[in-house]
């Protein structure tokens, strides 16, 4: 077994202060005297092992540029309650029955409990911004929230349509993941005065990263196991339109075409369907293909921390972005 320590977890042991600031924020505006199902259902999901990436991100790159007032750690915990909003509200979406290894909150409550908690979480974000004083990073961090229900409708409207293409695909996944990823980056350099040309490079490394990292989760789901904490298959099963099928799709023959129109597009999905997925993926080099392009925004997340302060944390972010891809076989 590998027992070195992760990229994320050197970054986590770095910022471990901040973290923990974060975390005591986290469990204070989490709490509801009037519902307390509010914190059961946040508590589910935010204590449910989730490595705190995007809040590390906003903390990470504020100490980078110099930062030591305290709102790194409100735009970390805003982050945070983002993220976690948006979990909530996605697994009632898919219908989803796991998440991070255990039953989502939708299956130990109910649809509404899970919305409802989203929406009181956006809420509970919003009063952390506003606690900055900052109208810049209230218009980055809205703009971002409003970036990513844009992205979940596109992929909505987009789902089981076979004409889904890869700029498509680039767009839907810049708003649901990436938008969050470089609002968390950037606002952690705009709260710490930094230049223009910082803030961007930040942005830019926050997008990369982001687009990366969702291009990972998408392959995960034909070459990941349990382990990962989602079923293997999951995306098929819900007719997702993600990168790895839309190559196959574009290489298609029209017998191979018709399988797609079967499986995808009217959902009629048979035992072996998976597997012969998988074999045309694997005709069609769709995997590796998709293997590669993560590894090309891998690169150029990397390529934007150049212009960056010289600092540990500067070498700690360039591991994550290789890491993110390193769960690949």
């Amino acid at each position: 077994m590998d027992t070195a320590i992760k990229p994320h977890e050197v970054l986590s042991n770095h910022l471990a202060g901040d973290l923990a600031a974060v975390d005591a924020l986290i469990r204070e505006r989490m709490a509801s005297h009037h519902a307390p199902r509010i914190p059961e259902v946040t508590q589910h999901l935010v204590e449910a092992g989730g490595k705190r990436l995007r809040p590390m991100l906003t903390l990470a790159a504020a100490r980078l540029c110099g930062y030591d007032g305290p709102y790194h750690v409100h735009l970390a915990a805003t982050v945070e309650f983002i993220h976690t909003a948006t979990l909530l509200h996605d697994d009632v979406v898919d219908e989803s029955s796991r998440r991070r290894g255990r039953p989502t909150a939708n299956l130990l409550w109910d649809n509404k409990s899970s919305v409802l908690v989203g929406d009181y979480l956006f809420s509970r974000s919003f009063q952390l911004m506003v606690e900055t004083g900052s109208l810049r990073v209230l218009d980055i961090l809205a703009n971002a929230s409003a970036t990513i229900a844009e992205g979940e409708v596109l992929q909505l409207t987009a789902a089981q349509d076979l004409a889904t293409n890869e700029a498509l695909y680039l767009q839907i996944i810049r708003g649901k993941t990436a938008a969050l990823f470089s609002a968390a980056t950037e606002v952690g350099g705009v709260i710490a005065g930094a230049d223009a040309e910082t803030v961007r490079a930040l942005r830019e490394f926050g997008d990369a990263l982001g687009i990366s990292f969702q291009i990972v989760d998408d392959l995960l789901d034909y070459w990941g196991d349990s382990d990962i904490g989602k079923n293997r298959g999951d995306d098929f099963r819900e007719r997702k339109l993600t990168l790895p099928l839309i190559k196959a799709v574009a290489a298609a023959d029209g017998n191979e075409r018709a399988f797609w129109q079967r499986v995808i597009e009217k959902g009629d999905q048979r035992t072996g369907d998976f597997e012969q997925a998988l074999a045309l993926l694997e005709r069609h080099d769709a995997l590796e293909q998709t293997r590669r392009e993560a590894l090309r925004w891998s690169d150029t997340a990397r390529r934007a921390l150049s212009s960056l302060p010289d600092d540990p944390l500067r070498g700690m972010l360039a591991n994550l972005a290789e890491y993110v891809v390193t769960r690949l076989r």
